[in-house]
């Protein structure tokens, strides 16, 4: 198999010599090549499937494969039924991680030379650790070539070890300090990948983004003309997650962790410190030093009874202006530095002074909108440090936190004693209504802290249950008690509160990241106040437009359509410029680039001229006699979105007009396929940008979106020894054997589970199954051939007929785990049990000959090398087995599936039965078969059809029925039509009506599982008369010399049952449940 110490790589090795020769007859054919044709394509003649190009710095890895399996293998089975179908690939490199890697691998050099030597100044000391971003392990099975002070230290993984960990040279290393150097050396590799998976790809139209491709950067500098021109793009000031030590906006993909996090802003409440000030913050003399506490209820601090820090929390006391000192957290003040609330803006705050919490305890201050002209300060420990700025108001009345705090302190002396709490401090302090909760009154805190018996600040459970209840309710059903808004509701008032607490100077706006989120250049992200280039997502008409269009497209499941619709309800203006990375400058504003998630929206549209630009060039290079300068906006109107002829432009009509009908042919696209994370962003995005640049008719039809991968029902990780490269995978367990796994892995949007040993079984299976197809065709003189046409044969070529009207569905709604279900397994088993059931008349020919060539086409979008190998080799056909076609197949005779379960089920009972028969059934009596009892004879009594009192409850189920609603009647009224029925003229009623009520239930519950048809008195089809054809095979199966069929109304036959009558007794037959007899 694939892996362990002394096994045979001979099956993987077989594998992987088919899937070569597969690989190079497609490409020497171009197979693969997709070309336009010139009339207007019909529903169901093209399909144009697209994939998010992979961000170029690493390998691609297992989790790439999963999701574009996803599009491959649906492609593939459009491209089996005979459309025209077009699978492009393109590589990202636009954005900053391979500039950031880049220059983190030039500072290690200069400070530890190069090759970096152990134990210098630089950053070359670190624990090997899970890389954030793609830069995944290289091929083959290369080892880490870390130092011992690496892997005993307890830092990160230095960017010339994750280089070493690809396998190349100090030499080659060196290079990756250029980043275009990055671009020459992945994106190849990353094809040779792809091609070897077996991609049914048009290669001809690959290419890389970025200005190192002329033709791709003219693309994106038209699309954002256009939209600026649309107004689609405006400079602004908006707070975003912000990298400090790239100067630019952090957004999604320049991210190491913390994707989808956005800004959350607060209202900072200035608390100023009342004169004189303690010895600790004596130097602050001469200015107005507030503890500035952030808050999303502005409307509570009618209530204020004191402020709360952590004793042992790390404070600082910081310049926001000439006058004003705030004091908060470090990493507070590092945020407000990014919003312009710093002496100096956009550098790293400098505390006035260092502070602990514990120095800030009994600070009195003056707060706005309190009640109590001074509040003090006081100690929580729940304080969190890592939210907010550390200060928090308090405000007990609507606080279940601050409540229990506040309880505390004043009911227990020894704690005030311990933090150097003054009773003046605490114990004046009485609860301040200010809102009126719905459900908990006025006093909403107090109230539900003893109901639920919360016994301290600690209790955090209940603590963090009440909080949810009360602030749910008091802000959306609450009544405003006090202030200027008395008697408006909460969530009306919270905003004119804030707005007259900002008017007034008495508190700013704060922003602050919802979660952390780390940059790719590994420093932790703050919100800044920043002039940059926005699309103006969200704007409420072109809002209406993306919504109209996802209303049309079919995303596959309603999960995903809700995660599109929450979405588009809080997606607001985008940053789509930086000043740092690679990518395309922005056209009127070339100090700044076009940030990688905006470049990335509509160029799914570029893949349909590609060909034709970049004559097979993913870099742009010389190859085209079109030029990139020739590529004006006028030529990209008249491509993409109906505008004039461009009759200035140097390009030939003719290659003008080809292009035009490229795109014209295969668009829209109808599938996009993804991981379910990128429809917060990049999926989203794409939605805005088609229906702001394209007409209706050219929108998308189709995204569908999957969970993320596992492998071995872990999360992937170098760490757990379960990350696989796609070129490691391959390696490892063949290309086909890793696509069987993928389609096995799961569909929808949970995450799915690749597995090792399916891969490995997968193997064996695909090469037991040559195997067998080569001993078939090499004794094909032996087996029958014309003779007349057997029980055990209609039900094989039924179940064919089956496997290919259910796998054409599973594979038409994209469940590939279904479909190879139905178009391999299950076919298998019933190729299987049809050679079990021929006996001595053997298999039929022209059956077996139908079975290997239906069961090709049906793996060939999974297992498309192995499918081509059987087509060519051994079933010698013309053409490819790619683009064989949907085997045809008859109607399914879904009655003659059922009689054959019958059958099937009705041995295993047999079985069962005579195993019983042959042990013994007494208690403490030996388990093992006496050869002795073995009978060889069975009797199978059936009774074709339900009758007596069984008859008359089916004839009142089926009356109280509604097939409408798949419901039956009450039992009350299903009893009374019993007791009207002929069974309540019985001399035993009574006794009768026992049996009555669990049928009666039994049948109910049936219909539920199986259907209205087991109501019926009889099957669809002769018990009768499939066991007497199939006598032979049941006494075969369970080694008896005869087997006969009996009817139990036929009372001659039962009087066969001789002493065993008591048997026809105590389990008399019914439809579907016959009754055996041995001797």
């Amino acid at each position: 198999m694939a892996e362990g110490g002394e096994r045979s790589f001979a099956r993987r090795d077989r594998l992987l010599s088919i899937e070569s020769q597969a690989q190079k007859l497609w490409s020497e054919n171009g197979v693969f090549e997709a070309e336009s044709r010139d009339s207007t394509p019909k529903f169901g003649e093209k399909f144009f499937g697209n994939f998010p190009f992979p961000y170029m710095n690493g390998y691609l890895h297992l989790g790439h494969a999963f999701s574009l399996s996803k599009l491959e293998f649906a492609a593939a089975y459009h491209r089996l039924r005979g459309a025209n179908v077009l699978l492009p690939f393109g590589f990202h490199c636009t954005g900053m991680p391979i500039k950031a890697s880049a220059d983190r691998l030039t500072r290690e050099i200069e400070k530890d030379n190069n090759p970096p030597v152990e134990g210098g100044n630089g950053e070359l000391k670190g624990k090997v650790e899970d890389q954030s971003g793609d830069q995944t392990q290289p091929p083959g099975n290369y080892k880490s070539k870390k130092s011992k002070a690496v892997a005993k230290s307890g830092g990160v993984m230095s960017q010339w070890e994750i280089m070493q960990s690809y396998g190349l040279s100090d030499e080659e290393i060196a290079k990756f300090t250029n980043p275009y150097h990055w671009l020459t050396f992945f994106p190849p590799l990353a094809l040779e990948d792809l091609k070897a998976f077996g991609l049914g790809c048009d290669w001809r139209r690959t290419f890389i983004t970025t200005d190192m491709n002329p033709y791709f950067d003219s693309f994106v500098r038209w699309q954002m003309r256009k939209l600026k021109e649309m107004g689609k793009i405006v400079k602004d000031l908006r707070y975003t997650i912000y990298s400090p030590v790239d100067g630019q906006p952090c957004a999604d993909h320049d991210r190491a962790s913390g994707e989808g996090v956005i800004p959350q802003e607060y209202t900072l409440i200035k608390m100023e410190v009342i004169s004189p000030f303690p010895p600790k913050l004596s130097s602050l003399n001469g200015k107005k030093v507030y503890l500035a506490a952030a808050t999303l209820r502005p409307e509570t601090m009618y209530g204020q009874t004191n402020c709360w820090v952590l004793p042992s929390g790390e404070y600082g006391a910081f310049e926001i202006n000439d006058t004003d000192v705030f004091i908060v957290t470090k990493r507070a003040a590092r945020n407000l530095a990014y919003q312009n609330l710093s002496l100096r803006p956009y550098k790293e705050p400098q505390p006035l002074i260092e502070l602990t919490g514990q120095d800030l305890i009994g600070l009195p201050l003056k707060s706005p909108l309190a009640f109590n002209d001074i509040i003090y300060t006081l100690p929580m420990m729940s304080v969190l440090t890592d939210k907010g700025t550390g200060i928090v108001t308090s405000v007990p009345s609507d606080s279940p936190d601050d409540y229990m705090a506040l309880h505390d302190l004043k009911a227990k002396a020894p704690l005030r004693a311990k933090y150097g709490v003054k009773d003046e401090w605490v114990l004046p302090f009485e609860i301040i209504p200010i809102i009126h909760h719905p459900e908990f009154g006025d006093r909403s805190a107090e109230r539900i802290c003893i109901e639920k018996k919360i016994a301290s600040q600690n209790d955090r459970e209940k603590l963090d249950d009440a909080k949810k209840i009360i602030y749910k309710g008091g802000f959306y059903e609450g009544t405003m008690l006090v202030g200027e808004f008395t008697g408006m509701k909460v969530q009306e008032a919270k905003s004119l509160i804030r707005n007259q607490l900002l008017d007034s100077g008495l508190a700013v706006v704060y922003s602050e990241p919802e979660k952390k989120v780390v940059s790719r250049s590994r420093d932790e992200c703050v919100v800044a106040l920043t002039d940059q280039w926005y699309i103006t997502y969200g704007e409420t008409e072109w809002k209406k437009a993306a919504e109209e269009c996802l209303a049309s497209m079919n995303v596959y499941s309603e999960e995903s359509r809700h995660g599109f619709e929450h979405t588009l309800s809080w997606l607001n203006q985008w940053a789509c410029s930086r000043n740092f990375g690679l990518g395309t400058r922005i056209p009127w504003d070339e100090d700044f680039l076009v940030e990688s998630l905006s470049d990335s929206t509509i160029y799914m549209a570029y893949y349909t001229v590609a060909h034709i630009l970049q004559k097979g060039d993913m870099y742009g290079g010389d190859r085209s006699n079109i030029k990139p300068d020739q590529l004006t906006d006028e030529v990209w109107d008249f491509l993409f979105v109906g505008g004039p002829y461009p009759k200035s432009s140097e390009i030939p009509s003719s290659v003008l007009n080809k292009m035009k009908q490229e795109f014209e042919y295969w668009y829209p696209f109808d599938l996009r396929v993804s991981g379910k994370d990128l429809i917060q962003n990049h999926l989203t995005f794409c939605i805005y940008n088609h229906t702001a640049i394209f007409p209706k008719h050219h929108w998308p039809q189709g995204f569908r979106c999957n969970g993320l991968i596992m492998v071995n029902s872990e999360k992937m990780s170098k760490s757990k020894g379960n990350f696989k490269t796609l070129r490691q995978a391959i390696e490892e367990f063949s290309a086909d054997a890793t696509r069987f796994a993928l389609a096995d892995a799961g569909d929808g949007m949970d995450d799915a589970n690749f597995v090792f040993d399916t891969a490995n079984a997968a193997i064996l299976r695909l090469t037991k199954e040559l195997t067998w197809m080569e001993e078939v065709i090499s004794v094909e003189s032996s087996l029958r051939k014309s003779s007349p046409s057997t029980y055990a044969d209609r039900v094989f070529a039924n179940e064919m007929n089956i496997a290919v009207q259910v796998t054409e569905k599973n594979y038409s709604e994209y469940m590939f785990r279904e479909a190879l279900k139905s178009g391999f397994y299950d076919l298998q088993a019933a190729r299987d049990e049809y050679r079990l059931s021929c006996g001595s008349g053997g298999m039929k020919r022209d059956l077996l000959w139908r079975f290997m060539d239906v069961q090709t086409r049906l793996i060939a979008p999974i297992c498309p090398h192995y499918a081509e190998h059987v087509w060519k080799e051994l079933l010698k056909k013309d053409g490819y087995a790619v683009k064989a076609g949907w085997p045809e197949a008859g109607n399914p005779d879904f009655t003659l599936k059922k009689a054959n379960t019958y059958l099937q089920d009705t041995i295993v009972s047999m079985r069962k039965l005579m195993q019983k028969q042959m042990t013994g059934s007494k208690k403490g009596k030996s388990s093992t078969p006496n050869a002795q009892n073995k009978p060889t004879v069975g009797l199978i009594f059936v009774n074709e059809q339900f009758d007596g009192w069984k008859k008359e409850c089916l004839r009142i189920l089926h009356m109280k029925y509604d097939a409408s609603t798949g419901t039956f009647a009450s039992d009350a009224e299903i009893l009374s039509e019993l007791q009207k029925s002929k069974i309540e003229q019985s001399t035993n009623f009574k006794q009768i009506q026992k049996l009555c009520m669990p049928f009666l239930r039994f049948k109910k519950d049936e219909v539920k599982t199986v259907g209205v048809q087991v109501l019926d008195l009889r099957l669809p089809f002769g018990e009768i008369q499939v066991l007497t054809e199939n006598v032979e095979l049941i006494a075969r199966q369970l080694g008896l010399d005869r087997v006969e069929v009996l009817s139990a109304a036929d009372a001659n036959a039962v009087s066969r049952a001789g002493d065993h009558a008591s048997v026809l007794n105590s389990n008399p037959p019914s439809p579907g449940n016959p009754t055996a007899i041995f001797f």
